[in-house]
């Protein structure tokens, strides 16, 4: 299937919501990948965190919660097709990609303040690098983004394993982000032929 079949707008009303999210034409099957596993991340995530020797506040457990949703469930809707047929359409270029990503500098400023107790050095790399490796994977030519992105993401993972100590609790947070904001979402979903 081809990026370009399907398209359509986003319905009136609350489904018109869904449909920014999602895609608009997303099957059930789509939605049920999508919104499932988020909802056990949000139970099992701050589960997982309970378990460690660690005093906990409310706050950190609903971020943690929060963390996991968002993670898990935009890794699995912007892998889907009808999310790429949505983000990845005409009028969706650089501009907006890149600011889809500078919006999860949040995420890392929230990890690195309420979690590595205001660890600023893990906050500038990891958001630096992001702004960095998303730059480089979409002003890659077409048919490089995807290796572009898988290597990109390959060394944000050894940088969580050997450049930082992985944050206790949210071990899973540095491979689920990456993950979601390189790979699923910069992805264009759509064959490219090499240029002569």
């Amino acid at each position: 299937m081809n990026i370009g079949q399907h398209r359509s707008h986003p319905r009136p009303g609350w489904l018109g919501w869904l449909d920014r999210f999602a895609g608009p034409e997303a099957t059930p099957a789509e939605l049920w990948i999508q919104f499932l596993p988020a909802l056990g991340a949000l139970v099992v995530a701050p589960a997982y965190a309970l378990t460690l020797p660690i005093q906990w506040t409310g706050v950190q457990l609903g971020l943690i919660a929060l963390l996991g949703l968002d993670l898990v469930g935009g890794v699995l809707t912007n892998a889907t097709l009808s999310a790429k047929r949505w983000y990845h359409r005409p009028g969706q270029g650089w501009p907006q990609h890149l600011s889809f990503v500078a919006l999860h500098v949040v995420h890392v400023f929230l990890v690195a303040w309420l979690f590595r107790g205001g660890d600023w050095l893990f906050f500038g790399a990891g958001a630096g690098y992001l702004l960095g490796a998303a730059t480089a994977i979409v002003f890659s030519p077409r048919q490089l983004q995807r290796p572009v992105a898988l290597g990109l993401f390959g060394i944000a993972l050894l940088g969580d394993c050997y450049g930082f100590t992985p944050t206790p609790g949210l071990e899973w947070f540095v491979p689920f982000f990456f993950l979601k904001v390189l790979v699923s979402h910069l992805l264009p979903e759509e064959p490219y032929s090499p240029s002569p």
